[in-house]
């Protein structure tokens, strides 16, 4: 054993950092970021995920799962806007009022 007093508040610290390094996230950017207008321009349009997905392994040779592109999505500011324009239960309305189809009324006695 050395001469060395035993810290236990240095070895405390040291160990607090070293936990807290290894708790760190490591961010990487994503692939989608370099296509991230088009998919947003698409996704207003209308597009849906798998139709998103399809489109970049059609042009930009990227094969991604419909439910990476949706996560990625929902994490936009740009997107997020729209979202929170719409009621939550009130989409499939706004679809229907557009498409002027809406089903009859039926009256409960």
């Amino acid at each position: 054993m050395t001469n060395e007093q035993f810290d236990p508040i240095k070895e405390l610290q040291e160990v607090k950092i070293r936990r807290k390094m290894m708790k760190r996230k490591f961010f990487r950017k994503s692939k989608l970021e370099k296509y991230r207008a088009e998919l947003v321009a698409m996704k207003q349009s209308g597009a849906s995920p798998q139709d998103l997905a399809e489109w970049l392994k059609m042009k930009h040779r990227l094969k991604i799962h419909r439910s990476s592109v949706d996560r990625y999505l929902s994490k936009l500011p740009e997107l997020a806007e729209i979202k929170s324009a719409v009621p939550p239960g009130q989409e499939s309305l706004r679809v229907m009022a557009v498409n002027e189809e809406l089903p009859p009324i039926k009256e409960v006695d």
